[in-house]
């Protein structure tokens, strides 16, 4: 049986508001992009690139990599608390409106609007469905180590940092302190490596605090294959039971790979016709933290991790617009 808390997930990562917009061609050359990339932009040129957007329809969302795993926890009929920086500005007040209409509290103080902005991720997209994102981290790469609340951290089953984080030294102090008052207050310590690039820069760091730290790991298996420096899949599975006591190594649309005590077992995925990938791994990863906290085995929260990123990735955006609490019991039967 799971512990009685009253939150399930503490959540750390960027807060970046989405603004989605369709754009013809001639936006994105206009706006000098090279279509299909993501680039990160400074304040003044992302500036330029909202305003050239003046006249066009734009969808919101609170965004970032960890915020949209713990969307998918809620989505699934669990609960959590996130932390993440934004500037009380229209964007920061949006972000955390949205997050708690969402069901995840967000109790972060804004930074005052003076400073720099809620960070923010245009994402345009062209008729034939290419996606190019502008990306401006503004005030989340500002979170301090102060701001992550023990109190508050005690009172949920499992913490959860993304390695975006590590990319800034005050958000890199944030998740150290993350860890170490999740391993002082008897909380399990869960961690996404994020994205393959990370690795490159951060791969000694990321295998000391996972050694040191980290009870759940999460990455997928390209990610796997370059922490380990292996294109084996069965070498890269050993090697990773050998850090953590229970990992999820998602493969796509073949699944996943659950490592839990140095034992591994496959967990088959879903077939469906994908249009949008991104999101995906954060879907999982909400879909699974909502089964560990919840009592199901770590095969069973697999399940319903590939269950969920499979619905993720049949639309457009990297998250859901309902509840998927009505499908649990059939796909777990």
């Amino acid at each position: 049986m799971t512990e009685d808390k009253k939150y399930d997930v503490f959540g750390v990562g960027n807060a970046i508001v989405d603004i989605l917009a369709q754009v013809e061609e001639k936006s994105v050359v206009d706006l000098s992009l090279v279509k299909g990339t993501m680039a990160l932009m400074d304040t003044e040129t992302q500036s330029t690139v909202l305003h050239h957007l003046d006249s066009h329809p734009l969808q919101l969302a609170s965004g970032g990599s960890a915020a949209n795993t713990m969307v998918a926890v809620a989505q699934s009929g669990g609960n959590g608390v996130y932390f993440g920086k934004v500037s009380d500005d229209t964007h920061g007040q949006f972000y955390k409106q949205d997050m708690e209409q969402s069901g995840i509290a967000f109790p972060v103080p804004a930074a005052d609007e003076s400073s720099l902005p809620t960070g923010s991720c245009v994402v345009l997209t062209t008729p034939d469905a290419e996606r190019t994102m502008c990306t401006h981290l503004g005030v989340s790469t500002t979170l301090h180590k102060s701001e992550i609340d023990a109190d508050i951290l005690s009172q949920c089953k499992v913490s959860y940092i993304e390695g975006y984080l590590w990319d800034a030294e005050g958000p890199r102090a944030a998740c150290v302190e993350s860890f170490e008052q999740s391993k002082r207050l008897g909380v399990r310590a869960a961690f996404t490596i994020s994205d393959s690039f990370l690795i490159g820069r951060f791969a000694d760091d990321f295998r000391r605090v996972i050694s040191e730290y980290v009870d759940i790991l999460f990455c997928n298996i390209d990610e796997a294959r370059e922490f380990f420096e292996t294109d084996d899949v069965d070498e890269c599975t050993a090697k990773i039971g050998d850090i953590c006591e229970l990992s999820f190594v998602t493969a796509s649309e073949q699944g996943c790979y659950v490592v839990e005590n140095r034992s591994v077992q496959k967990v088959a995925g879903y077939p469906v016709k994908a249009v949008d990938t991104v999101g995906a791994g954060d879907a999982f990863a909400g879909g699974a933290l909502y089964g560990i906290t919840h009592g199901m085995s770590a095969v069973n929260a697999a399940r319903w991790g590939n269950y969920f990123a499979s619905r993720v990735v049949e639309h457009i955006g990297p998250r859901l617009h309902s509840s998927m609490e009505e499908h649990l019991q059939s796909i777990l039967v």
